[in-house]
């Protein structure tokens, strides 16, 4: 082929069904041929580099200039010149260079095409490329006319562009240049898109839009939500779904996580294999047996236990809800919770669980609000107040919502539970209100009183306590990782050994399949039945859980990681449900000079009650004064003399029990229905124990059936309020404007009631730690300032005295949370002048918090000190051994809780969480680098202390000094993580486990716990007060935080101890018996022939040895008193000494001992038949299998002598009845039972001797308890 009759190619391979582009092939040609040839390599580099660093879009050359011999002149026109022009180029060969530009830009094509416009084309291109191939003289300016003919191009000098026309659409330019005489030529290719697609690219497109659809994550964003009209926009359903498989995904699933282990993988390859006869060993079902053993049981408890999940799924979202519609008569309808949408206006009653992320539209409540609990999302089992849209509340009734034209605009899903953006528009703009957390209902969360209508703002998987919990993960015990690590090691070997059977038999005829059967002749050394040993070893170890009378109530839930509890480094602990009982119990009051405790309580009772009366008769008189009096005149009345020695006896504890039952925000509970206790004890089973039904218990020590029961967004105030009941001053009656108390007497006809104004109220924020509220007294007119809080804080708000400090720290010692509480009485004056400004400053645009603080801080000087109270939350049993024990085993444990950081210290203290001789450092807030910076390098010189942070500083820390901040945490004896949100939980865990690759156990017991128990290595959940959903989630669940000391120092210690041994022993099964046969095959001359056929090598680890191995499970180094006596002893288990490289291959050692022994003495012994050998060496193999499982045994259980004798009588039995295996005269002879015996002492015999003496001179840690 002519290079005039070869075919114009792309540069790079393409396709001619592109976009149209510009082709350009450009030569250059000079005044010699040495000029050319010089030129060539340079000007690949520089042409390529051009390209390549070119700020435009261009396709880069994939091959160099050698491909020119390819590129062909295409057909010329008319014109002599120009076809003598291309010949003379083309013979040049590889002085041609090729370059594709593609244009992007239509107003480029249409420059390129247009031959009008072809001399600014020209200039375009030959800028970028000031030096294309030839020497490196640069191109100068080029000029290009004509349009399509050779006669255009004569009219112009010297710059001279011919323009060629061409056949097929291909249009050639001629450009030369005045300084070299360089010409170049141009080939213009316009190509149009094809109109038919391949169908690969259909199908590829169809594919890519099909995953798109189904498996990208959904795209969360802000919706509106129509009230009253239909919401035409697509959201997830409401539905719970726990499950992890689904009827399409369980087997594939199942199946994957099986074959993921290289143990179970391998013997599925080898159990393919036998379908192949010329590589078949022996029969089928020895290899198919077993693995589908394997596989049934794992495959039965997977559908079992994720049945359950969806039974548990299925009770949730049935739950029926009253859901509002026109079209039914009495303006309701009942629907299950999973038929909900985003839209709907439901209604909660008291006690019900919240379906859906809700905004509160309507209470039961004339104000508006309605408390909920939120221990299901938060862990606080404290009362929060929500409010209802205040447009909404005011309508007379439920139906009349669907009468408004009216939208919400929402946020988009987040899984941030303490904030939240919305709001509530009319359609013709007459309403518009900003809404904010204070008018949601999160779902999962409890009506503590009353009821509620809401619209559904978010469903199913965008609720805020489905995003802040994690998808649950199989987890795999690091005992398994070591196994399968193990196991790679012995493929290694079986491959080793393969090989070297090969190179000594040679690779001649068909080596591979003599190398394959080898392969499966050694496989032996993998067991198979490893995995069945250990799944059943677990399941037992599983059974002894539960069964432990001293930890009753305890349920595995997970059979596949109780080998996990023996190495835990780390205890990741919830505080409220977990650690203590969320009850609160008035434990101490301080006056300054006295001090009363639960013993002499009844003395302040008995000082109220003689006080009663005085109180009375000087409320008369103030009364009758009040209206002749001035304001100045009824602030010092004879009660309040200024003169405290005038003051009565009794009267300081007046003042201190009066000031804690005017001074919170707890209100009455007036209903009847209310006035039955109600255990918060809930379940996910339905009936009375539903999650639906949960009620806070405010039950008072001494309390009796009539007495008054109450709410409040804390059980601090309710402690408080119900002491003073105790003591005889009753809060009977409060609204959002006035509070009643009731003063007992000596008889219960003349009770005293004391009516109060309440003028304004200063609720408990995080950072001012302190609550006041300012009342009237009705008949006196008396205005009074009441304040209470942290000790810190309100410190330098108080008087002068000498106590306060002193008797705060002795309380907080002894782990009671503390407040102290102050008053200030205050002129009408005073008042006026406060209330004036403080409302300026409420209506202040810019810095509105920061304005009112100051105005309130204004009131809060020289305050008089009244009181210092302890309340103490009641503690779970035996927490404080426990967490001694956790810590002298060497155990972590932190505490991670979404409460206050106050709160969060005392209950570190009072747990000893804490050891008593370390320090406690409180990592301040930190909001910018620097500040955290500053605060590590404060706690890094902190050594020994135990380290506070909250939520919000730990982010930081993690954002900026990730490894620092975890090296800090990870040597601090103990942490405490406040106001932690789920996902922060689980996120603490994964940094711990990522970063110390140590095993971690979460304990928690509620709903916000979840995440955390899903991501640690071994979950607990506890069923306790906060329902039982970290129960269900959690691998374990135990009734009581004191059951996980023993959980893990002694069925933790159990369980790895004996996998471990059991799994060692296996191996060494497998390894002696592949000893015997690379001895045999290299013996006789390298045969591929299986040493033991058919039912002798199933029998080997079945019937002769599994009930003697499997026996070790129940064998045990230390008693249960003294693993729990001397915790110390943990220590050892997460080095992971018990299963570790070295001691495998001291199990190798003593396999290839043992079987050399074995099959070289059966060689020496036997006379002159083969089935002798086989005789010989099987029965001296069984018999020292049964030794080594007698010289493993650390504590002999009656089972396991049954064991070993129950295989010893099988083997014997099948001596006598197997008569294809063995000779029946020889097996009877003296010969053969003097040559079994010797060869079964001459292999057990050392090791015994081995044993016997390291155990003398080096005994290990638990002998030496002994």
């Amino acid at each position: 082929m002519t290079d005039n009759e070869r075919p114009l190619r792309d540069f790079d391979e393409e396709s001619e069904e592109t976009d149209s582009e510009t082709e350009l092939l450009i030569r250059h040609t000079g005044s010699s041929d040495a000029a050319i040839s010089n030129s060539n390599n340079k000007g690949i580099s520089k042409t390529n580099n051009s390209y390549n660093n070119s700020g435009q879009r261009r396709r880069k050359s994939s091959t160099g200039y050698s491909g020119i011999g390819g590129i062909v002149s295409p057909s010329v026109g008319n014109s002599n010149s120009g076809n003598s022009f291309l010949g003379n180029l083309f013979s040049l060969g590889s002085a041609a260079g090729q370059i594709r530009y593609r244009n992007e830009r239509s107003r480029e094509r249409a420059k390129y095409s247009n031959s009008n416009n072809s001399g600014s084309a020209s200039r375009d291109i030959t800028s970028d490329h000031t030096t294309v191939g030839g020497s490196a003289a640069k191109l100068a300016q080029l000029t290009q006319t004509g349009a399509s003919g050779v006669d255009n191009s004569a009219a112009h000098a010297p710059h001279v562009a011919t323009d060629i026309g061409a056949s097929n659409g291909i249009s050639a330019h001629t450009v030369i240049d005045p300084e070299n005489g360089a010409s170049t030529v141009f080939y213009q290719n316009n190509r149009r898109r094809s109109k038919s697609r391949s169908i690969s690219n259909v199908c590829k497109m169809c594919f890519c839009s099909c995953w798109r659809k189904w498996f990208r994550p959904r795209e969360l964003r802000a919706r509106n939500v129509n009230l009253g009209r239909p919401n035409t926009e697509k959201f997830p359903p409401n539905e719970i779904r726990n499950q992890k498989y689904n009827f399409i995904t369980f087997l594939p699933l199942v199946l994957f996580e099986q074959f993921r282990f290289f143990l179970n993988l391998y013997f599925l390859l080898m159990a393919l294999s036998q379908f192949i006869p010329d590589i078949r060993i022996g029969y089928p079902y020895t290899y198919w047996g077993p693995l589908g053993f394997v596989l049934m049981v794992t495959i039965c408890r997977e559908a079992v236990d994720d049945l359950r999940r969806h039974q548990r799924d299925h009770e949730v979202n049935s739950q029926k809800y009253k859901r509002l519609s026109a079209s039914h008569g009495n303006g309701y309808e009942m629907v299950p919770s999973s038929k909900l949408k985003v839209g709907d206006v439901i209604v909660v009653e008291k006690n019900e669980r919240v379906p859906a992320d809700l905004i509160l539209l309507r209470t039961s409540d004339r104000s508006g609000s309605v408390f909920v609990r939120t221990d299901q999302l938060d862990g606080e089992t404290d009362w929060k107040p929500r409010l209802a849209v205040p447009y909404t509340q005011k309508l007379s009734r439920d139906a009349d919502l669907y009468n408004i034209d009216a939208s919400f605009y929402v946020e988009k899903p987040q899984n941030d539970i303490h904030s939240f953006i919305a709001t509530f528009c009319m359609t013709d703009g007459s309403e518009d209100t900003g809404l904010s957390v204070e008018n949601t209902l999160w779902a999962n969360t409890v009506v503590a009183a009353g009821t509620a209508t809401g619209i559904v703002i978010y469903t199913g998987c965008e609720t805020r306590s489905v995003m802040n919990n994690s998808q649950p993960r199989s987890k795999v015990g690091l005992l398994d990782t070591e196994i399968n690590g193990l196991t790679k090691v012995l493929f290694c070997a079986v491959l080793g050994l393969s090989l070297v059977m090969m190179m000594l038999k040679g690779f001649g005829g068909p080596w591979y399949r003599y190398m394959f059967r080898f392969v499966l002749l050694f496989s032996y050394i993998i067991p198979i039945s490893l995995r069945v040993n250990l799944d059943m070893g677990k399941a037992f170890y599983s059974w002894q859980m539960q069964n432990d009378d001293n930890i009753k109530g305890t349920v595995v839930r997970s059979t596949t990681i109780p080998e996990e509890l023996g190495r835990i480094s780390y205890v990741l602990t919830d505080k409220t449900g977990t650690l203590t009982q969320n009850e609160m119990v008035f434990k101490k009051i301080h006056l300054g000079i006295v001090s009363h405790d639960a013993d002499t309580f009844h003395h302040i009772g008995q000082m109220i009650q003689k006080l009663s009366g005085s109180i009375l008769q000087q409320q008369q008189q103030q009364g009758s004064l009040s209206s002749s009096s001035s304001a100045g005149e009824n602030t010092k009345p004879i009660m309040f003399a200024g003169n405290r020695m005038r003051r009565p006896e009794g009267w300081r504890e007046w003042e201190a029990v009066r000031a804690l039952a005017l001074c919170h925000n707890v209100t009455p509970v007036s209903d009847d229905e209310d006035n039955h206790s109600v255990s918060t004890t809930s379940t996910v089973t339905g009936g009375n124990n539903s999650p639906t039904k949960s009620v806070i218990n405010i039950e008072a020590p001494g309390s009796t059936d009539t007495e008054h029961q109450y709410q409040a967004a804390s059980p601090d105030e309710i402690a408080l309020v119900k002491w003073t009941e105790q003591v005889g001053l009753t809060l009977i009656a409060r609204d959002t404007n006035t509070m009643t108390l009731q003063v007992k007497t000596a008889s219960d006809e003349n009770d005293i009631l004391l009516h109060y104004q309440i003028l304004q109220l200063f609720p408990f924020t995080s950072e001012s730690k302190r609550m006041g509220i300012i009342v009237r007294e009705s008949k006196t007119g008396q205005i009074t300032f009441y304040l209470k809080g942290a000790d810190v804080v309100m410190s330098s708000i108080v008087q002068y005295n000498d106590w306060l400090s002193e008797e705060s720290g002795n309380m907080a010692r002894e782990g009671l949370r503390t407040l102290v509480v102050a008053k200030k009485v205050l002129t009408e004056e005073q008042y006026n002048d406060f209330e004036t400004r403080y409302n300026a400053a409420r209506l202040s645009i810019s810095d509105r918090v920061a304005k009112v603080a100051a105005v309130t801080e204004s009131l809060e000087r020289e305050m008089e000190l009244l009181c210092l109270t302890g309340v103490e939350d009641r503690l779970q049993e035996n927490v404080r051994p426990t967490l001694e024990l956790l810590r002298n085993a060497g155990v972590r444990v932190w505490m991670l809780t979404g409460d206050k950081l106050e709160t969060a210290c005392c209950i570190a203290k009072s747990s000893q969480l804490i050891g008593r001789n370390q320090g406690l450092y409180v990592l301040r807030s930190v909001k910018t680098r620097t500040e955290a910076h500053q605060e590590l390098n404060h706690f890094r010189r902190k050594q020994g202390h135990a380290l506070v942070i909250s939520g919000e500083s730990l982010e930081v820390c993690l954002q900026y000094y990730r490894l620092e901040f975890l090296e800090l945490a990870t040597a601090s004896p103990a942490v405490v993580c406040c106001r932690c949100s789920p996902t922060q939980k689980a996120q603490v865990v994964a940094l711990i486990q990522k970063h110390t690759r140590k095993r971690t156990c979460a304990v928690g017991d509620g709903g916000n716990d979840v995440s955390m128990i899903q991501q640690a290595d071994a979950g607990v959940g506890i069923e306790g007060r906060e329902g039982r959903q970290a129960s269900l989630a959690g691998d374990f669940s135990i009734p009581q935080f004191s059951h996980i000391a023993k959980l893990l120092l002694i069925h933790g210690r159990r369980s790895y101890k004996r996998s471990a041994a059991l799994s060692q022993f296996v191996i060494h099964r497998g390894l002696i018996i592949t000893t015997l046969q690379a001895v045999f095959s290299a013996v006789f001359y390298l045969s591929s022939v299986a040493l033991y056929q058919g039912f002798l090598m199933v029998g080997y680890s079945t019937l002769y040895t599994m009930f003697p191995v499997f026996s070790l499970v129940l064998d045990q180094d230390i008693t249960s008193e003294t693993a729990v006596t001397y915790p110390e002893l943990y220590k050892d288990l997460s080095k992971g000494r018990s299963l570790s490289y070295k001691t495998f291959f001291i199990w190798v050692l003593i396999s290839i001992y043992q079987g050399g022994v074995i099959m070289y003495g059966a060689l020496i012994l036997f006379v002159d038949e083969f089935i002798h050998i086989v005789a010989i060496s099987f029965s001296a193999l069984i018999m020292t299998e049964l030794i080594m499982v007698a010289l493993t045994v650390r504590t002999w259980h009656r089972l396991m002598v049954l064991a070993e004798l129950f295989s010893l009588a099988l083997y014997l039995i099948s001596l006598a009845v197997l008569h294809e295996y063995f000779d029946w005269e020889f097996i009877w002879s003296y010969d053969f039972l003097w040559k079994v015996s010797l060869i079964t002492v001459v292999s057990c015999l050392p090791l015994y001797i081995i044993k016997f003496l390291r155990k003398k001179c080096s005994p290990p840690s638990y002998l030496k308890l002994s």
